[in-house]
């Protein structure tokens, strides 16, 4: 059972970068891939938490869900550095 949760979490996580991916590509902005990410976080883990309340069929389960929306906003976070260092770099670099 364990296991199932690991890939769903994984899948959750992937699915945020790939949807934070797209946008990057489309908007041509770090930020809104960050932003997206972020948006992502509590949906992504609203989902993972009905997932699980289904495997488990227990109340508890919805912190499942909670875990995977912070590991989410984590990711999110890092992601709003990697844009900052970037954009930071972009404007030394360029005179």
């Amino acid at each position: 059972m364990d296991l199932l949760f690991y890939i769903l979490m994984g899948l959750l996580i992937v699915a945020a970068n790939v949807l934070g991916f797209l946008s990057f590509r489309k908007k041509k902005s770090l930020y809104s891939g960050a932003l997206t990410v972020l948006l992502m976080a509590p949906v992504l883990g609203g989902i993972g938490g009905v997932i699980s309340l289904l495997v488990i069929r227990d109340a508890f389960a919805v912190f499942y869900g909670l875990q995977v929306a912070y590991f989410l906003l984590v990711n999110s976070a890092i992601i709003l550095v990697i844009a900052v260092i970037t954009s930071a770099v972009r404007n030394y670099r360029t005179p």
